[in-house]
């Protein structure tokens, strides 16, 4: 009896086997591989941007040579330049999509090139994982469950400078800059909502388009208003632009300047130190090249890191750590997909983040998600620049 039951034991387990060590994949993925996609704006207006994909792209590799990739399968990254261009963008893609079957397009730049994308890569039900946009579309889980937003909704950030705005000078006269397309809606909207019965306070607003060569004369109409908070939303050297031009014209608001453009090499230290000082942004990340942080294990982590493995970039740059911070979370929702690597299970992974962090996340801040909910920031902090860095001030904000 003993004996028959030892065989019938065994010929379970051989028969259960198979089941258990079932190996799942969608196209991109294999025994020895995972192979992602992003476009990025190597060139054009953004350029300055680029840091996130040059940072990430090592990120990898590094992966790859000192850990073998994830669960022994290298990572390879292909990762395209767009030139902030929504056509070159949707060509990129395709290429990665059809061509080069990716699986997943991750971390790709801007408003308007992943609206490009959006309806296109839902319909392949290709993952448009954790994009650089925080537009209200990329919260759309029913309707657009491949895409998700990689940052604090635009919508909230606005907010969050209206709030502060309205606690620290409630009289105040405000000046918008706002690049004219949904980035700029989007925080506009968010702006005006934290405003509330006080947007009539907005006196004066005016838009440029990402083509534009300058914003100059702008901000010589919005410096007429003479108004006492400056709410600049903008990227990249229209960003800068307004800052400096601002100071050249003797006009010094209090100036509110969206995450995505707050580098300090890369967008106010050109603006030139005063003109960009007292400059107030959101903040989930710490901030590399800031002394606060320099007893901190996971900086001095990146920093290491940077140097071994990014020496031609600017450490200090936040859109390198950035991209060293988002090759990290990529990574690990592959990592828990197991040998599951599908599209389906990536998103599924990305969609039951709980209290996840990273080493440069801001102590207080936490990426959650739901599949009902992709916002992946709830909490942010606020920071200003004093000339040389960010500082943190006040507490953390939730929504």
């Amino acid at each position: 009896m003993k004996t028959l039951f030892t065989v019938l034991v065994a010929a379970g387990a051989i028969a259960a086997a198979p089941a258990f060590a079932q190996k799942k994949y969608d196209p991109g993925a294999s025994d020895s591989e995972i192979r992602l996609g992003q476009t990025m704006p190597y060139s054009g207006p953004l350029s300055m941007l680029s840091g996130v994909g040059k940072a990430e792209i090592a990120y990898f590799k590094s992966l790859n040579e000192e850990q073998g990739g994830i669960n022994g399968r290298k990572v390879t990254l292909l990762s395209l330049d767009d030139g902030y261009s929504p056509p070159k963008t949707m060509e990129g893609t395709r290429q990665l999509v059809e061509r080069d079957n990716v699986l997943a397009i991750v971390n790709t730049i801007g408003t308007p090139t992943n609206r490009a994308i959006h309806r296109y890569l839902n319909q392949k039900k290709v993952p448009q994982l954790l994009i650089l946009s925080g537009a209200s579309a990329w919260n759309e889980p029913k309707t657009y469950p491949w895409t998700m937003m990689g940052m604090i909704a635009y919508d909230t950030e606005g907010a969050v400078y209206a709030r502060h705005i309205l606690s620290s000078m409630p009289n105040a006269r405000i000046a918008v800059l706002r690049q004219n397309d949904d980035f700029g809606k989007d925080y506009v909207e968010g702006f005006r909502h934290g405003l509330g019965p006080k947007a009539a306070q907005i006196v004066s607003e005016v838009t440029y388009e990402t083509t534009d060569p300058t914003v100059d004369s702008q901000i010589i109409q919005l410096r007429a208003s003479n108004a006492d908070a400056f709410f600049i939303a903008a990227t990249g050297k229209h960003a800068t632009q307004a800052m400096r031009k601002a100071a050249e014209l003797g006009w010094k608001p209090q100036m509110y300047l969206p995450v995505g453009s707050s580098s300090v090499p890369g967008v106010l230290r050109p603006a030139g130190a005063e003109a960009a000082k007292g400059v107030i942004t959101a903040a989930n990340a710490k901030s590399p090249g800031d002394p606060s942080w320099d007893d901190d294990a996971g900086m001095k982590a990146y920093l290491a890191w940077a140097r071994k493995w990014v020496p031609e970039l600017n450490a200090n740059d936040s859109f390198v750590s950035a991209g060293y911070s988002y090759g990290m979370i990529v990574a690990d929702l592959l990592r828990r997909c197991g040998d599951e690597l599908t599209r389906e299970n990536l998103m599924r992974q990305a969609a039951s983040l709980k209290g996840y962090t990273t080493p440069l996340t801001l102590p207080g801040v936490t990426l959650d998600t739901s599949p009902t909910d992709y916002r992946p920031y709830k909490a942010l902090r606020l920071q200003q620049f004093d000339g040389a860095g960010f500082k943190l001030i006040g507490d953390v904000i939730r929504e």
